[in-house]
């Protein structure tokens, strides 16, 4: 017989068994953050290939919007109002990856003189630039390029879009 609330000792037991068998998604949360002219910040990684947008994994128990915050403040030292949630992309286990939620938040625009001086702030990132949308397509590798895609025309739109793999579903 299952323990209910009114035994709140067995009840707390009988859910954190459960809490300890069910899955547990990785989450990452990046941003898309232009300048004045419109064109989107990409960082370069030190420990993987390639250039991403900018963010990162979150920790442990960690909402996604506190964990892009973390990482921006991180890495590019950038306090940032999250103006809006552009993308929710469902990615399916791949190599040696469980699946993952990956989000994609709205960072608004950087003023010129912010845009100008925007450094890595630790030794994770090589390079941070701004470059035109298409030469982003041509920088990232796939699941973040149709991830940015995504992420521009829901800003465009003001709705955000769920994905699956980089595929609109909703």
């Amino acid at each position: 017989m299952r323990p209910t609330p009114d035994d709140p000792q067995a009840w707390n037991a009988y859910l954190a068994e459960g809490n300890r068998t069910q899955a547990r998604k990785r989450v990452s949360a990046d941003a898309l953050i232009r300048d004045r002219s419109g064109r989107v910040l990409l960082v370069n990684p030190t420990y993987k290939p390639g250039w991403d947008l900018p963010g990162g994994m979150a920790e442990a128990n960690e909402p996604p919007d506190e964990a892009l915050s973390r990482e921006l403040k991180e890495e590019l030292d950038l306090d940032i109002t999250l103006r809006a949630l552009l993308v929710v992309d469902w990615v399916p286990p791949h190599g040696p990856w469980d699946d993952q939620l990956a989000f994609i938040f709205d960072a608004g625009t950087l003023d010129d003189d912010r845009a100008a001086h925007l450094r890595p702030h630790d030794d994770e990132l090589s390079e941070a630039a701004f470059v035109t949308p298409a030469r982003a397509r041509e920088l990232l590798g796939d699941r973040t390029r149709t991830r940015l895609d995504a992420a521009l025309q829901a800003a465009q739109s003001q709705r955000p879009l769920y994905l699956h793999d980089g595929r609109p579903v909703l």
